[in-house]
Parts: structure tokens; C-alpha cells; sequence
């Protein structure tokens, strides 16, 4: 009886151990209150993580990364695809946010361009994905061909999300393709988050081209075309200071400083730029 009584105690102090080591990981089925709860508190000790540099985190302030992904509705056990990440700066985020209970794909251009030359940038992003295997490991990359995009297969996505990318799209001519591929890729009641640089009301996409800055309606009207629907606007990425009126557009302000020292504390005093941040939904129908 002494020995069955010593191992029933060893094994409620070993469950107990068990379940306060893993007191802050979802269990299924989660409620939308608790999982909300849960999620706000892992984007909490993300955002504070080592992984991520300084230089990213005092972004934070202008790309309010918090508030935008709690605004497309991002959740942690849904499969998330970001479209052309650059560097990494989301991916920081979202891929150890979803690495447990969900899927972070980073769908990048293909590494080699038609030429035959290598894309710097989707070997930039992969070097980053790699050195960090701890926190960015589960995420995958997925490479497509910006003339006929395929972002993975049709309806396997909760969430899209294209960060500041657009209006490259609307220069080069790809915008429709784009939108219509991230249509298909989303699973019907998904959701599309777009942010991008605002360009003054009343602009044309003609009067804003190679400025960086595009108009709300075109974006908009990209997205509808494809068939999305416009659920929801939101300002948490404004920024009312910027005249959006520069010598190199929106690369003249911060980060790029287009103009290296030229008015550099001016521009420093401005900030990041006004960026719209608009949420689409594909039909659950």
C-alpha cells in the first residue's frame, strides 16, 4: 500500500508540473473569448522577443503589428500566407505566432529570375527563415512566378496578408493576377488584410505612379474585381503628418531616407508613412 500510495503522489505532483508548464497553450475546443485572451498574450511576448532586433522593434510604433493582425483577425491556429515578405519583418511575428497550432507560408518570387540571375531579395528572406530555426523554422516558403502567381492550392488558406507590396504590383502590371491568385488560394469566408501607402484623396493612380503612394479606390477596386468583398477600414496605421508631397515619394521618409541626410531630421520628425489597412473577405457563397 506505502509503494502504491508513493507512486499515486509522484504521479499528481508529475501531472500537476505538466499542466502548469503548459497552463498557457490553447486546448480544443477553445472558446472565442479565451482564444482571444490566449492570442493577445503571445503577440505580447513575441513582440518583446530576443529574436527580434531593435531596429525592428522600434517599428513597431508605426507599423502597430498588435493592432493590425488583431484587426485582419489573425488567430493562432489558422494557415496564414504573407505575400512577398522582404526581409522578414512580419515573419518575426507571425511565424512564431502560428507555430503550434497553425501554418506561416512566406510566398516569395522564384529565387532565379527568367534571366537566369538569382532574386536577392527571396534569398534574403530564406537566409533569415534559416537562421533562426528555433523561433522561424516551422515557417514555409513558398515560391511562385509573378506572371502567373500560385500562392499553394486552391481554398488551403485562412488568411492572407500583403504588407506594403501593392503598389509595386500596380507599376509592373501584375495587380490583377495578384489579386485574382490570392482569391483563389483563400478559403471561402477567408480573409484578405492589405496595408499600403495612402496617397492624397482625390488622387489618380495615374498622378501617384512611381510616388509609392496609391489611391484607397484602386486598391479597392483590384480587390472587388477579383471578387473579394470590402468587410472593414481601419486607422490604426494613419499617420496625418505625412504630406505625401516628396522629391523620392514615400522613400523619402523613414526607413529609406531617400535623400540620405538631406532634411533627414524633417523626415525623421514625419515618420513612417499614412498607410491604409483594409480588411476583404472571399464569400463564404
Amino acid at each position: 500500500m506505502r509503494n502504491t500510495a508513493t507512486l499515486m503522489l509522484a504521479l499528481a505532483a508529475a501531472l500537476a508540473a505538466n499542466s502548469a508548464a503548459f497552463a498557457d497553450q490553447p486546448k480544443a475546443p477553445v472558446s472565442p473569448a479565451s482564444l482571444g485572451q490566449y492570442s493577445a498574450a503571445a503577440m505580447d511576448r513575441i513582440l518583446a522577443g530576443s529574436w527580434r532586433s531593435d531596429a525592428n522593434k522600434a517599428r513597431d510604433k508605426y507599423r502597430h503589428p498588435k493592432e493590425t493582425l488583431a484587426f485582419f483577425g489573425v488567430k493562432p491556429n489558422q494557415t496564414v500566407i504573407e505575400l512577398v515578405p522582404s526581409t522578414g519583418w512580419y515573419s518575426e511575428i507571425l511565424a512564431p505566432y502560428l507555430k503550434d497550432s497553425g501554418q506561416y507560408i512566406g510566398a516569395v518570387f522564384k529565387s532565379t529570375k527568367a534571366d537566369g540571375s538569382p532574386n536577392k531579395y527571396s534569398k534574403l528572406y530564406t537566409d533569415r527563415i534559416a537562421k533562426d530555426p528555433a523561433q522561424l523554422g516551422a515557417a514555409k516558403v513558398v515560391e511562385f512566378d509573378g506572371k502567373a502567381p500560385v500562392f499553394g492550392p486552391p481554398a488551403s488558406a485562412d488568411v492572407v496578408l500583403t504588407f506594403r507590396n501593392v503598389h509595386n504590383w500596380t507599376d509592373d502590371g501584375s495587380a490583377d493576377a495578384m489579386f485574382k491568385a490570392m482569391y483563389a488560394v483563400l478559403k471561402p469566408g477567408g480573409t484578405l488584410g492589405v496595408v499600403d501607402h495612402r496617397a492624397k484623396p482625390g488622387t489618380t493612380l495615374e498622378q501617384d505612379k512611381d510616388s509609392g503612394y496609391l489611391p484607397v479606390d484602386t486598391v479597392v477596386k483590384l480587390a472587388t474585381d477579383a471578387g473579394f468583398k470590402l468587410e472593414a477600414q481601419s486607422e490604426v496605421n494613419a499617420n496625418p503628418k505625412d504630406t505625401k508631397d516628396y522629391p523620392k515619394g514615400v522613400w523619402t521618409l523613414p526607413p529609406s531616407y531617400a535623400l540620405k541626410d538631406v532634411d533627414r531630421e524633417k523626415y525623421a520628425a514625419i515618420g513612417e508613412s499614412d498607410r491604409m489597412t483594409l480588411k476583404f473577405v472571399k464569400p463564404a457563397n
